[in-house]
């Protein structure tokens, strides 16, 4: 199969040693995330990431974290930045270099980072927090500032909506991605194993600058189905004749993803059970694809989803969920397997989403995947991928 090129630009970006995002986006965030501090009656901003998950880290200084990774965001002053482990602040200094200071963590980064907001004069109350920071970190932090006031939330607002330069790296990790998914299918054969399809799904984009973020597999014969979705760790089954293979895939660039869906029959046509499941599945696809466009609602989301209900079945996963940069809000399921209360909120131009109807049997034995980030517009969506939709054999 012959997947598109990306276009020059961004073929450009990704052959650059260390990409970069220009001054005027990395400003751009800053103003906003001194907004967001200043609503919150906040004076000083902790960032935190650890074991490479804390966004806001890369967000705001261009740092991916590895295994700790503190910064200290003051409006008017330059970022500090602490992570761990000693070897890692070489590079880290090299990546995120508008900060100030960007230094190993020696034995404690929160106390670094205690001392930093000492210096920078911070007072009681007044220092508000991004990131999933551990129990010790925040028992420190608030030992010796009093409240600290979450400012997650503001954060993944900032977040839904992203800029053009944004777009494009997602667009990178969209393209690897679908390298990724090229690698499954060009696998599957009978004898092949989970692992082995691991592993060739990775051959896809590692060689072309992307890192892995998830690729779940499943496996099942299509007359004696055991596996309704996608699998998070893979296992020695091997793949027969007459399977299914069905798989996620989310290649990243820089902490910029895609996510695309897809599902394959191994030398033989879907059986009806199949055949129905996938037809569902793409029949809410559209559907829902049908709706999406700035203005639109979730709840519009979930009315478009109800033909899953209409042919007998239901889902195992979110038939929608905001994307890039984090698993964002709305997160939304169906009428007969719901994903909490329905938000209000519209969607907006420029908002990244992963529509994945899991079409699945009511017993939970036999399902479907289907499904691809789109880019929301203001008349409708934009694919961010180019590979085939629809039921494949191979």
């Amino acid at each position: 199969m012959s997947l598109p090129p990306l276009p020059a630009n961004l073929q450009r970006l990704l052959d650059d040693e260390y990409p970069r995002f220009s001054d005027a986006e990395m400003a751009r965030r800053r103003t906003a995330m001194e907004a967001a501090l200043a609503e919150a009656g906040c004076e000083h901003l902790v960032f935190y990431g650890a074991n490479r998950a804390g966004s806001s880290v890369q967000w705001l200084t261009q740092w991916p974290v590895t295994t700790e990774a503190i910064g200290v965001l003051s409006p008017g002053k330059p970022d500090a930045l602490f992570v761990q482990y000693v070897n890692h602040a070489p590079l880290a200094r090299k990546l995120a270099d508008k900060a100030e200071r960007v230094e190993w963590g020696g034995e404690s980064s929160i106390r670094k980072v205690i001392a930093e907001l000492g210096k920078r004069g911070a007072r009681e109350d007044k220092v508000g927090v991004i990131g999933p920071m551990n129990f010790d970190a925040h028992a420190a932090l608030s030992a010796r500032f009093g409240k600290v006031t979450s400012l997650n939330r503001a954060y993944v607002k900032l977040r839904r909506v992203k800029s053009a330069e944004e777009v494009d790296w997602f667009r990178i990790g969209a393209w690897l991605s679908d390298r990724g998914m090229e690698g499954l299918r060009m696998a599957i054969k009978p004898g092949v194993s989970e692992r082995e399809l691991a592993d060739a799904i990775e051959r896809g984009y590692v060689g072309r600058g992307g890192t892995t973020g998830i690729h779940f597999i499943g496996t099942t014969p299509m007359r004696d189905p055991q596996v309704a979705a996608p699998s998070q760790f893979h296992s020695s089954r091997r793949v027969a004749i007459g399977d299914i293979v069905f798989s996620e895939i989310t290649a990243t660039f820089w902490d910029h993803s895609g996510q695309v869906l897809r599902s394959f029959t191994v030398g033989e046509e879907p059986t009806p059970l199949y055949r129905d499941l996938h037809a569902a599945a793409d029949a809410a696809f559209d559907a829902i694809v049908k709706v999406l466009r700035a203005g639109a609602t979730p709840a519009q989301v979930i009315d478009a989803s109800g033909v899953i209900e209409d042919a007998g079945f239901t889902v195992i996963d979110d038939i929608l969920h905001g994307y890039g940069g984090g698993y964002f809000p709305p997160i939304l399921g169906t009428s007969s397997r719901p994903g909490g209360p329905v938000p209000e909120e519209p969607f907006e131009a420029g908002m990244m989403v992963v529509v994945q109807p899991n079409v699945t049997t009511r017993d939970g034995t036999a399902g479907v995947q289907t499904g691809e980030c789109l880019l929301i517009t203001e008349d409708g969506t934009e694919r961010m991928h180019a590979y085939p939709c629809g039921f494949a054999r191979v």
